[in-house]
């Protein structure tokens, strides 16, 4: 009986350590998860994603899933219906760069072009007295343009008509343009810094308050990315908002490419946005896009934590973009919540949503005016090639025709 104690106790003790495993490798194998394939050669074969719950999804080439939403929109998408009542998710192929913009230069001239006819009908009267002039000044107000480049655009167009003379509508067209474009200012750099450097993917964090479309953002502007060629990674930092990392997830489904995300209600935020650059470095990915929460700018704790979220992130890397989605039909409170923000972290761009029928144009001017900081991106819809870049240009010509 001697001879086999010691045979008996080390079995004993063999399954002693591995029961304590058995928890361990289920953890590891929940919150470890790997991309499909490796962008290089190069690469590591695995990503570990470890670190409070958080997972990497897979690459997908298509997806069986639960109907994603899109803030109510699946315009242009054929989505059909298997017989488990899911949904095959097929991996979209975005429009081309100059079908977007033709499209929506379209729907822009359809909503937005009683600021420029207004105008024109004004200043191609047989008359043009204080009347007049008081009518411009308040249809620019009305518009969202204000005070100051509402001041700037009447004492132009003042100065012009006074040394022109002139009534004839192709003339007063031509001058209203001129000093619109000025005002619109199309020399200021709107270009997205999304250019992988030697050593790090570009990071772009992508900010505002709850109900703007900072998720639906991050996911139009993925597709745009996926579609130039770049390897994308998305990051849901958004650990407050119900389902806001299931939505981005569905986006990143949609377009093919993976999402880092935390299966822990009420994650660090923080947390998040770091496993996503770790994991963006390590798969030498080009662009990591980071969606944060909707933060209320009147709640200084949490705009306090998004400082946090950039902070963590530069530990890694660079924050190369700052992009601040606004509201276009919130106006000058629009404006406001760009103030606040601008106060927190560096913005380098702002994406302008829902610029429809109930958004007013000048908006635009205004918020470059007071920031400092280009209008990058504009949206004018819900479907899901409805965002594409901001031309100045091209902007005043819709507001006018």
């Amino acid at each position: 009986m001697n001879d086999f104690l010691p045979i008996i106790l080390s079995i004993v003790a063999a399954l002693v350590v591995v029961g304590g495993l058995v928890p361990v490798l289920v953890k590891a194998r929940k919150s470890g998860a790997t991309y499909s394939g490796t962008r290089d050669s190069n690469d590591p074969v695995q990503s570990s994603a470890a670190g409070g719950g958080t997972l990497v999804e897979d690459r997908p080439d298509s997806v069986t899933a639960p109907a994603p939403t899109f803030d109510g929109a699946t315009e242009g998408v054929d989505v059909p219906d298997d017989a488990a009542g899911l949904e095959t998710i097929p991996r979209d192929t975005p429009a081309p760069v100059d079908g977007r913009l033709t499209r929506l230069r379209a729907r822009l001239v359809k909503s937005n072009n009683i600021l420029g006819k207004g105008l024109l009908a004004l200043l191609s009267g047989d008359k043009i007295d204080e009347n007049v002039w008081d009518e411009v000044e308040e249809t620019l107000l009305m518009a969202d343009l204000g005070t100051e480049p509402t001041m700037e655009l009447v004492d132009a167009l003042r100065e012009r008509v006074k040394v022109l003379g002139t009534r004839s509508p192709e003339h007063v067209k031509a001058m209203l343009r001129e000093e619109l474009v000025k005002l619109v200012d199309p020399d200021m750099d709107r270009s997205l810094n999304v250019t992988r450097k030697a050593d790090r993917p570009a990071v772009v964090l992508v900010v505002g308050v709850n109900g703007v479309g900072k998720t639906t953002t991050v996911g139009k502007l993925a597709r745009v990315l996926v579609a130039e060629d770049k390897d994308v990674l998305l990051g849901a930092a958004d650990t407050f908002r119900a389902a806001a990392a299931e939505q981005l997830a569905t986006w990143g489904q949609r377009v093919g490419v993976p999402t880092v995300k935390s299966d822990v209600d009420g994650a660090d935020p923080a947390s998040v946005a770091y496993e996503a650059v770790k994991a963006g470095v390590d798969q030498e990915v080009d662009v990591v896009m980071v969606d944060t929460a909707g933060r209320l700018q009147n709640k200084t704790g949490l705009m306090d934590e998004l400082g946090k979220v950039k902070r963590v992130i530069e530990k890694l890397a660079e924050v190369d973009e700052v992009l601040l989605v606004l509201d276009a039909t919130t106006g000058q409170n629009g404006l406001n919540q760009a103030r606040v923000f601008a106060e927190v972290v560096n913005i380098t761009g702002i994406v302008l949503t829902k610029l429809d029928g109930t958004a007013k144009g000048g908006i635009v001017v205004a918020i470059q005016k007071s920031l400092g900081v280009p209008v990058k991106l504009i949206g004018l819809g819900e479907g899901p090639d409805d965002l594409a870049p901001f031309d100045a240009e091209s902007f005043v010509d819709a507001l006018l025709n």
